[in-house]
């Protein structure tokens, strides 16, 4: 049996199935280190199996969802694994989120049972989770003492560490395997429905962009509910390497780390690098073994300025939640400054708002779909209306504008939709919306982005007062901060007499957009550095 994960037949495209065949390649060798576990190749198949034992035992069945709301850790991966052994989906909880999100995860996914770290379950205080379907929480570690209680018809335990081994489901490569959530632009976040057979892609396809082998050490700091992370492990599986999951990124720590880890490949997102330019040169940057990285949104000067200092050439790329790795640099491509090339297996077109496709030359909306079955999504979950406008045509529309250059490249312009990233995290604009205008001092409000130093997006927000009312916005700050996750608080707050508005009433975000921060905005950094 050899070790080419393009030739494995399509049947065979699931977990279950790629579990046992890496097992039976590379058994003994080392698979993983994290928080709470070591395994091998062949251990990891073993632990799919007990776990999935005990999520049987506690009634989930093939078909159903499972949340886990958790951290870097061996628990998340063993829930993960296990759920998809057992043909039941695994629902990612982003670690920032508040009662509300996490109620609505709940209530949107159907999931009977979650996974928590017990340093969260006082984030459920403000969850109504009568409005879900969850009979049961499993507590990872120690819950701190009477931070919450559970209502009637929720059984609370301790996370089980072990469980009778079951057989695989006969999983298909269309059959769901997880459920991640991506924030939407004008509604809540959606549910999206990510196949087996696209999470075996995904690994393919970011090992063969890295040239992973099974020598390679492949370290991330970045969290295990992305699919950045998440999918390091399928590339690390199906080519017999190693990956190291860390708890999180430390700008001074970074290259103890990774030297630490014995790290070959690494993992960062475009505002970490300009982080780490920023610590003081040292010797440690260039003791180390890493030879590549994987920099989606790095800027080409940052991304030059990092080469220079540390020795190793990041590649850029485009994927998406919903698609795959379609588009990438390689360490000879001919120029920067892009995001690489259309790779095998993907169809790309640059369009105008009717799906017309463009020239060259010009911007228009990045299209995408792929050759293979079940690369990509299969759509949003319950959410019908959603997945046959992003899908429309045939064509994934990803709501990004690009520009496809003569020698093929593409080139990011800016969004189209109403979304903002920061901190590598998208955020809803109608989501914070949401929060400011339950404030009872606010009348109406816009959320948009503007940049930042760190060449990414900041949160602003323009808020006109009810009358009679006045908006401290620090005050308003403090109050998002209890209702939102960390990074989707507004940094810059303006208090305006009114918005800028078409003849309909809609705001006018691109005026807000081109005014930026002025003299008279609140800078919220200083008040919470």
């Amino acid at each position: 049996m050899t070790n080419d994960p393009r030739a494995v037949p399509p049947a065979q495209r699931t977990l279950p199935a790629m579990l046992q065949r890496q097992a039976g390649l590379f058994g003994s060798r080392a698979l993983l280190r994290i928080a709470g576990g070591e395994w091998t190749h062949r251990d990891a198949a073993q632990v799919a199996a007990v776990r999935a034992g005990a999520l049987a035992a506690a009634g989930v069945a093939r078909g159903d969802r499972i949340a886990v709301m958790c951290g870097n850790r061996v628990e998340f991966l063993e829930s993960f694994l296990g759920a998809g052994w057992l043909g039941a989906s695994t629902v990612p909880v982003n670690t920032a989120s508040m009662g509300p999100q996490i109620e609505y995860f709940l209530a949107n996914s159907e999931a009977k049972l979650l996974v928590i770290e017990g340093s969260f379950l006082e984030r459920l205080a403000t969850a109504d989770l009568a409005r879900t379907g969850l009979r049961e929480i499993w507590v990872v570690g120690e819950a701190a003492a009477g931070a919450w209680q559970a209502p009637a018809g929720v059984r609370v335990a301790a996370y089980p560490k072990g469980g009778e081994p079951v057989a695989p489901a006969a999983v298909q490569p269309g059959d769901p395997l997880a459920i991640l959530y991506t924030s939407g632009t004008t509604g809540p976040a959606k549910g999206v429905v990510c196949p087996h057979a696209q999470y075996f892609w995904w690994g393919v396809n970011s090992a063969e962009v890295l040239g992973v082998g099974a020598d390679d050490v492949l370290c991330t700091t970045l969290p295990l509910f992305h699919i950045n992370a998440l999918n390091t492990f399928a590339q690390a599986s199906l080519t017999g390497g190693k990956v190291v999951f860390e708890p999180r990124f430390s700008a001074s720590g970074f290259w103890p780390t990774m030297r630490a880890s014995g790290a070959t490949v690494v993992y960062l997102l475009g505002a970490m690098v300009p982080i780490l330019l920023a610590q003081p040169e040292g010797e440690g940057e260039r003791d180390h073994r890493v030879r590549t990285g994987l920099g989606p949104g790095v800027p080409s000067a940052a991304g030059a300025a990092f080469k220079a200092r540390t020795g190793v050439s990041l590649l850029e790329g485009y994927g998406s939640t919903e698609t795959n790795f379609a588009i990438a640099t390689a360490p000879d491509s001919p120029r920067g400054g892009v995001m690489g090339w259309l790779r095998p297996g993907f169809q790309a077109r640059v369009a105008d708002e009717d799906d017309v496709e463009l020239p060259a030359g010009e911007a228009g909306e990045l299209l995408l779909r792929a050759d293979e079955p079940h690369a990509f999504a299969s759509g949003y979950f319950n959410m019908a209306e959603k997945t046959v406008e992003a899908w429309r045509n045939l064509w994934f529309h990803t709501g990004d504008r690009v520009v496809r250059d003569a020698d093929g490249a593409f080139r990011f312009v800016d969004r189209i939709k109403d979304a903002i990233r920061r901190r590598g995290e998208n955020i809803s604009s109608f989501e914070v919306e949401q929060v400011l205008l339950s404030h009872p001092g606010v009348a109406s409000c816009a959320v948009y982005p503007v940049r930042s130093e760190l060449a990414e997006d900041e949160v602003m927000a323009a808020l006109v007062a009810r009358e009679g009312a006045a908006i401290d916005p620090a005050e308003l700050a403090r109050f998002c901060e209890g209702r939102l996750p960390y990074f989707a608080v507004p940094r810059y707050i303006d208090v305006l007499a009114d918005l800028p508005r078409t003849e309909n009433g809609k705001v006018q975000k691109f005026k807000l957009r081109e005014r930026g921060v002025g003299p008279q905005t609140w800078d919220g950094r200083p008040a919470r550095a």
